[in-house]
Protein backbone atom coordinates (compact mmCIF):
# COMPACT_ATOMS: atom_id res chain seq x y z
CA UNK A 1 0.00 0.00 0.00
CA UNK A 2 1.30 3.44 -0.89
CA UNK A 3 0.88 4.77 2.65
CA UNK A 4 2.50 1.63 4.14
CA UNK A 5 5.84 1.39 2.32
CA UNK A 6 7.52 -1.95 2.79
CA UNK A 7 4.45 -3.70 4.20
CA UNK A 8 3.14 -6.97 2.77
CA UNK A 9 -0.60 -7.65 2.69
CA UNK A 10 -1.71 -11.11 3.86
CA UNK A 11 -4.87 -12.94 4.92
CA UNK A 12 -5.46 -15.42 7.70
CA UNK A 13 -8.45 -17.69 8.16
CA UNK A 14 -9.30 -17.73 11.85
CA UNK A 15 -11.97 -20.01 13.26
CA UNK A 16 -14.66 -17.32 13.07
CA UNK A 17 -13.49 -14.91 10.38
CA UNK A 18 -10.90 -14.19 7.71
CA UNK A 19 -8.54 -11.44 8.80
CA UNK A 20 -6.81 -9.01 6.47
CA UNK A 21 -3.50 -7.69 7.75
CA UNK A 22 -0.25 -5.96 6.85
CA UNK A 23 3.19 -6.98 8.09
CA UNK A 24 6.65 -5.41 8.00
CA UNK A 25 9.77 -5.02 10.09
CA UNK A 26 12.05 -7.14 12.22
CA UNK A 27 12.19 -7.33 15.99
CA UNK A 28 9.74 -7.77 18.85
CA UNK A 29 6.16 -7.99 17.56
CA UNK A 30 3.62 -5.18 17.89
CA UNK A 31 -0.04 -5.68 16.94
CA UNK A 32 -1.96 -2.50 16.02
CA UNK A 33 -5.79 -2.50 16.11
CA UNK A 34 -7.90 0.30 14.63
CA UNK A 35 -11.13 1.97 15.69
CA UNK A 36 -14.45 3.05 14.13
CA UNK A 37 -15.18 4.26 11.49
CA UNK A 38 -11.75 3.27 10.22
CA UNK A 39 -9.62 0.36 9.06
CA UNK A 40 -5.99 -0.60 9.53
CA UNK A 41 -5.20 2.45 7.34
CA UNK A 42 -5.44 4.63 10.46
CA UNK A 43 -1.91 3.50 11.41
CA UNK A 44 -0.22 4.91 8.31
CA UNK A 45 1.49 7.67 10.29
CA UNK A 46 2.77 5.31 12.99
CA UNK A 47 3.37 1.83 11.57
CA UNK A 48 6.10 2.49 8.95
CA UNK A 49 8.36 4.23 11.47
CA UNK A 50 7.58 1.67 14.17
CA UNK A 51 8.57 -1.10 11.74
CA UNK A 52 12.14 0.23 11.70
CA UNK A 53 12.67 -1.44 15.07
CA UNK A 54 9.76 -3.87 15.52
CA UNK A 55 7.80 -6.51 13.64
CA UNK A 56 4.56 -4.62 13.05
CA UNK A 57 1.20 -6.23 12.31
CA UNK A 58 -1.73 -3.97 11.36
CA UNK A 59 -4.96 -5.95 11.22
CA UNK A 60 -8.50 -5.19 10.13
CA UNK A 61 -10.85 -6.30 12.89
CA UNK A 62 -13.56 -8.81 12.12
CA UNK A 63 -16.30 -6.92 10.27
CA UNK A 64 -14.05 -4.05 9.20
CA UNK A 65 -11.88 -3.13 6.25
CA UNK A 66 -11.06 -6.13 4.08
CA UNK A 67 -11.61 -8.71 6.80
CA UNK A 68 -14.71 -10.89 6.50
CA UNK A 69 -18.07 -9.66 7.77
CA UNK A 70 -20.20 -12.51 9.13
CA UNK A 71 -23.85 -11.84 9.82
CA UNK A 72 -24.43 -11.07 13.49
CA UNK A 73 -25.86 -13.77 15.75
CA UNK A 74 -28.98 -13.08 17.85
CA UNK A 75 -26.89 -12.62 21.02
CA UNK A 76 -24.18 -10.65 19.12
CA UNK A 77 -21.56 -13.07 20.47
CA UNK A 78 -19.68 -13.30 17.19
CA UNK A 79 -18.95 -9.56 17.51
CA UNK A 80 -18.11 -9.70 21.20
CA UNK A 81 -14.70 -8.33 22.01
CA UNK A 82 -13.90 -11.86 23.19
CA UNK A 83 -14.53 -13.24 19.69
CA UNK A 84 -12.70 -10.39 18.00
CA UNK A 85 -9.75 -10.83 20.36
CA UNK A 86 -9.67 -14.56 19.64
CA UNK A 87 -9.22 -13.77 15.94
CA UNK A 88 -6.09 -11.82 16.76
CA UNK A 89 -4.63 -14.45 19.08
CA UNK A 90 -5.10 -17.07 16.37
CA UNK A 91 -3.52 -14.76 13.79
CA UNK A 92 -0.45 -13.94 15.87
CA UNK A 93 0.02 -17.57 16.92
CA UNK A 94 -0.21 -18.72 13.30
CA UNK A 95 2.77 -16.55 12.31
CA UNK A 96 4.85 -17.54 15.32
CA UNK A 97 4.34 -14.35 17.31
CA UNK A 98 2.55 -15.79 20.32
CA UNK A 99 3.62 -13.03 22.74
CA UNK A 100 3.47 -9.42 21.60
CA UNK A 101 3.01 -5.76 22.42
CA UNK A 102 -0.60 -4.74 21.82
CA UNK A 103 -1.87 -1.29 20.80
CA UNK A 104 -5.52 -0.41 20.18
CA UNK A 105 -7.38 2.78 19.36
CA UNK A 106 -11.11 3.20 20.03
CA UNK A 107 -12.84 -0.13 19.18
CA UNK A 108 -9.42 -1.69 18.79
CA UNK A 109 -8.64 -0.59 22.33
CA UNK A 110 -11.71 -2.45 23.58
CA UNK A 111 -10.61 -5.56 21.72
CA UNK A 112 -7.13 -5.08 23.22
CA UNK A 113 -8.58 -4.87 26.74
CA UNK A 114 -10.47 -8.14 26.30
CA UNK A 115 -7.51 -9.83 24.61
CA UNK A 116 -5.24 -8.89 27.51
CA UNK A 117 -7.83 -10.12 30.03
CA UNK A 118 -8.53 -13.43 28.27
CA UNK A 119 -5.01 -14.19 27.02
CA UNK A 120 -2.55 -12.56 29.45
CA UNK A 121 0.32 -14.81 28.43
CA UNK A 122 0.09 -13.43 24.88
CA UNK A 123 0.30 -9.76 25.84
CA UNK A 124 3.59 -8.28 27.04
CA UNK A 125 2.27 -4.70 27.17
CA UNK A 126 -1.01 -3.08 26.20
CA UNK A 127 -1.57 0.48 25.00
CA UNK A 128 -5.08 1.94 24.72
CA UNK A 129 -5.82 5.17 22.85
CA UNK A 130 -8.64 7.54 23.81
CA UNK A 131 -10.88 5.15 25.71
CA UNK A 132 -11.84 4.40 29.26
CA UNK A 133 -13.03 0.83 29.93
CA UNK A 134 -16.36 0.00 28.31
CA UNK A 135 -18.16 -0.89 31.53
CA UNK A 136 -17.02 2.32 33.22
CA UNK A 137 -18.21 4.43 30.30
CA UNK A 138 -21.67 2.85 30.17
CA UNK A 139 -22.11 3.08 33.94
CA UNK A 140 -21.08 6.74 33.92
CA UNK A 141 -23.40 7.67 31.06
CA UNK A 142 -25.28 10.95 31.45
CA UNK A 143 -26.96 13.31 29.01
CA UNK A 144 -23.68 15.04 28.12
CA UNK A 145 -22.00 11.75 27.23
CA UNK A 146 -25.06 10.48 25.35
CA UNK A 147 -25.00 13.64 23.22
CA UNK A 148 -21.26 13.38 22.56
CA UNK A 149 -21.28 9.63 21.77
CA UNK A 150 -24.78 9.43 20.34
CA UNK A 151 -23.63 6.81 17.84
CA UNK A 152 -23.12 4.27 20.65
CA UNK A 153 -26.82 4.37 21.44
CA UNK A 154 -27.98 4.51 17.84
CA UNK A 155 -25.86 1.59 16.67
CA UNK A 156 -26.80 -0.77 19.48
CA UNK A 157 -30.49 -0.56 18.53
CA UNK A 158 -31.98 -3.70 16.89
CA UNK A 159 -31.54 -4.14 13.14
CA UNK A 160 -32.30 -3.00 10.55
CA UNK A 161 -33.01 0.60 11.58
CA UNK A 162 -29.44 1.69 12.43
CA UNK A 163 -28.11 0.03 9.30
CA UNK A 164 -30.68 1.85 7.17
CA UNK A 165 -30.01 5.20 8.83
CA UNK A 166 -26.23 4.87 8.42
CA UNK A 167 -26.18 3.67 4.82
CA UNK A 168 -24.22 6.13 2.71
CA UNK A 169 -23.21 8.22 5.75
CA UNK A 170 -20.22 6.31 7.15
CA UNK A 171 -17.42 7.32 7.75
CA UNK A 172 -18.40 10.99 7.71
CA UNK A 173 -21.02 10.50 10.42
CA UNK A 174 -18.16 10.23 12.94
CA UNK A 175 -14.77 10.81 11.32
CA UNK A 176 -13.30 14.05 12.59
CA UNK A 177 -16.49 14.82 14.53
CA UNK A 178 -16.17 13.15 17.95
CA UNK A 179 -16.03 15.83 20.63
CA UNK A 180 -16.23 18.67 18.09
CA UNK A 181 -18.95 21.12 17.16
CA UNK A 182 -17.85 21.02 13.52
CA UNK A 183 -16.06 18.20 11.68
CA UNK A 184 -12.36 18.65 11.00
CA UNK A 185 -10.68 16.34 8.49
CA UNK A 186 -7.52 18.39 8.00
CA UNK A 187 -5.37 15.88 9.89
CA UNK A 188 -6.58 12.87 7.90
CA UNK A 189 -4.79 11.39 4.90
CA UNK A 190 -6.86 11.56 1.72
CA UNK A 191 -5.73 8.03 0.90
CA UNK A 192 -6.89 6.73 4.28
CA UNK A 193 -10.24 8.50 3.99
CA UNK A 194 -10.77 6.96 0.55
CA UNK A 195 -10.13 3.55 2.11
CA UNK A 196 -12.73 4.21 4.81
CA UNK A 197 -15.27 5.32 2.20
CA UNK A 198 -14.56 2.27 0.03
CA UNK A 199 -14.90 -0.21 2.89
CA UNK A 200 -18.04 1.28 4.42
CA UNK A 201 -19.78 1.39 1.05
CA UNK A 202 -20.41 -2.31 1.69
CA UNK A 203 -23.74 -2.81 3.56
CA UNK A 204 -22.13 -5.79 5.31
CA UNK A 205 -19.59 -3.42 6.88
CA UNK A 206 -22.37 -1.18 8.20
CA UNK A 207 -24.12 -4.20 9.70
CA UNK A 208 -20.90 -5.57 11.19
CA UNK A 209 -20.01 -2.27 12.85
CA UNK A 210 -23.51 -2.06 14.35
CA UNK A 211 -23.06 -5.60 15.67
CA UNK A 212 -19.79 -4.51 17.25
CA UNK A 213 -21.66 -1.78 19.16
CA UNK A 214 -24.59 -4.08 19.99
CA UNK A 215 -22.13 -6.51 21.53
CA UNK A 216 -20.55 -3.69 23.55
CA UNK A 217 -23.91 -2.86 25.12
CA UNK A 218 -24.81 -6.48 25.91
CA UNK A 219 -22.46 -9.47 26.00
CA UNK A 220 -19.29 -7.42 26.45
CA UNK A 221 -20.73 -5.91 29.63
CA UNK A 222 -21.45 -9.42 30.92
CA UNK A 223 -17.80 -10.36 30.39
CA UNK A 224 -16.57 -7.15 32.03
CA UNK A 225 -18.87 -7.57 35.03
CA UNK A 226 -17.67 -11.14 35.48
CA UNK A 227 -14.06 -9.92 35.57
CA UNK A 228 -14.95 -7.26 38.13
CA UNK A 229 -16.87 -9.71 40.32
CA UNK A 230 -13.89 -12.09 40.28
CA UNK A 231 -11.47 -9.29 41.13
CA UNK A 232 -9.47 -9.81 37.94
CA UNK A 233 -7.00 -7.09 36.97
CA UNK A 234 -4.61 -6.85 34.05
CA UNK A 235 -1.08 -7.43 35.30
CA UNK A 236 0.97 -6.43 32.26
CA UNK A 237 2.07 -2.77 31.92
CA UNK A 238 -0.67 -0.60 30.42
CA UNK A 239 -0.22 2.76 28.71
CA UNK A 240 -3.30 4.97 28.32
CA UNK A 241 -3.12 7.93 25.93
CA UNK A 242 -6.06 10.22 25.25
CA UNK A 243 -6.76 13.38 23.29
CA UNK A 244 -6.71 16.46 25.50
CA UNK A 245 -9.43 18.01 23.30
CA UNK A 246 -11.70 14.96 23.30
CA UNK A 247 -14.62 13.49 25.21
CA UNK A 248 -12.48 11.17 27.33
CA UNK A 249 -10.47 14.12 28.64
CA UNK A 250 -13.54 16.19 29.46
CA UNK A 251 -15.85 13.52 30.90
CA UNK A 252 -13.67 10.75 32.34
CA UNK A 253 -10.60 10.29 34.53
CA UNK A 254 -8.75 8.03 32.13
CA UNK A 255 -5.84 7.01 34.39
CA UNK A 256 -8.09 6.39 37.38
CA UNK A 257 -10.54 4.41 35.26
CA UNK A 258 -7.82 2.11 33.94
CA UNK A 259 -6.33 1.66 37.41
CA UNK A 260 -9.61 0.06 38.42
CA UNK A 261 -8.99 -2.77 35.94
CA UNK A 262 -5.18 -2.86 35.61
CA UNK A 263 -2.36 -2.99 38.16
CA UNK A 264 0.38 -1.09 36.33
CA UNK A 265 -0.93 2.00 34.51
CA UNK A 266 0.82 5.03 33.06
CA UNK A 267 -0.25 7.61 30.51
CA UNK A 268 -1.01 11.18 29.57
CA UNK A 269 -3.09 13.46 27.39
CA UNK A 270 -2.02 14.01 23.80
CA UNK A 271 -2.24 17.26 21.78
CA UNK A 272 -5.24 16.22 19.70
CA UNK A 273 -8.82 15.03 19.71
CA UNK A 274 -10.22 11.52 19.58
CA UNK A 275 -8.41 10.18 16.50
CA UNK A 276 -5.03 10.04 18.20
CA UNK A 277 -2.97 8.03 15.65
CA UNK A 278 -4.05 10.28 12.78
CA UNK A 279 -4.27 13.65 14.52
CA UNK A 280 -0.95 13.31 16.39
CA UNK A 281 1.03 10.50 14.72
CA UNK A 282 4.52 11.64 15.65
CA UNK A 283 3.64 12.24 19.28
CA UNK A 284 1.81 8.90 19.39
CA UNK A 285 4.78 7.09 17.89
CA UNK A 286 7.15 8.69 20.40
CA UNK A 287 5.00 7.66 23.37
CA UNK A 288 4.56 4.09 22.13
CA UNK A 289 8.26 3.64 21.36
CA UNK A 290 9.29 5.01 24.77
CA UNK A 291 6.84 2.66 26.48
CA UNK A 292 8.04 -0.37 24.51
CA UNK A 293 11.68 0.45 25.26
CA UNK A 294 10.84 0.63 28.95
CA UNK A 295 9.26 -2.84 28.77
CA UNK A 296 11.35 -4.75 26.22
CA UNK A 297 10.21 -8.03 24.74
CA UNK A 298 12.86 -10.27 23.25
CA UNK A 299 12.23 -11.03 19.60
CA UNK A 300 11.80 -14.72 18.78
Amino acid sequence: MSIFPGFERQRFKAEGAEINYLRAGVGAPVLLLHGYPETLSCWHGVAPELARHYTVICADLRGYGDSSKPRGLPDHSNYSKRAMAQDMVELMTSIGLGCFHLVGHDRGGRVAHRLAADHPRCVHTVTVLDISPTLKMFERTDIAFARAYYHWFLMLQPPPLPEEMLAGRVPFNILGRVGREEPDLTKFSEHAVREYVRCFADPAAIHASCEDYRASGTIDLEHDRADRAAGHKLQMPLLALWGRDGVIASMFDCLSDWREVAADVAGRAMPCGHFVPEEAPQETLAEIEAFLRKHPLEAK
